[in-house]
């Protein structure tokens, strides 16, 4: 579990994870793509670290998807080109009408029983739930959607984690720090549980 910093951190760490696991698949929670080709001129930036990772082979491009996604496009070709990288998107309109229970059952379905990424960008909540982040878009997800989004994932095989764009600096009343730790908190307690049961299974192995 690791904590940023920017999206760019997701790329070094997307490299560590693949050289273990082999490519991954990858839940995005981002109110923005972040696949894009540059940002401002630059290829290396929070704005394109899964165009980046996707290009290096270390994403499975059978389960890629973004949720809560919402902000707004650069480009018209946005759309086609992360559809080209292998990405699925959940807005947060969709999770609004369709609930989380069946939004979950569609990551499960997609995910199935690949070595998971999970990388959270805090402004995929609605700003009044995280004003504190660099780029807020209204319209997000409510800090319970996204805590009963990663709880409804815990028998997938989630083996990496980062949870990025906490800005202190603009919070107020430390709401964006609370539901940043609480994310991170449960996503700890989903590895937490598969360390568990996979030194289970191998104390029984050896027994």
């Amino acid at each position: 579990m690791t904590l940023g910093g920017d999206h760019t951190i997701a790329l070094p760490i997307l490299r560590s994870v693949a050289r273990r696991h082999g490519p991954v698949a990858l839940l995005h929670f981002d109110a923005h793509l972040d696949t894009w080709d540059s940002h401002f001129g630059a290829q290396y930036t929070h704005g394109t670290p899964f165009r980046r990772a996707a290009e290096e082979g270390l994403l499975d491009t059978s389960a890629l998807s973004h949720v809560g996604t919402r902000g707004s496009l650069y480009s018209k070709e946005d759309l086609d080109e992360d559809t080209k990288l292998g990405f699925g998107i959940v807005t947060s309109a969709d999770v609004m009408r369709r609930g989380v229970d069946e939004v979950v059952q569609q990551l499960k379905e997609r995910i199935g029983k690949r070595p998971l990424y999970i990388s959270v960008d805090i402004d995929v909540l609605d700003p009044a739930h995280a004003p504190g982040t660099g780029t807020p878009e209204a319209g997000g997800l409510t800090s319970r959607e996204l805590l009963e989004i990663v709880r409804g994932l815990s028998d997938c095989h989630l083996v990496s984690a980062d949870l990025v764009e906490v800005a202190p600096a603009y919070d107020h009343a430390e709401i964006t720090s609370v539901a940043a730790s609480h994310t991170a908190y449960e996503l700890i307690s989903v590895m937490s549980r598969q360390i568990a049961f996979f030194r289970w299974l191998e104390a029984n192995e050896q027994s």
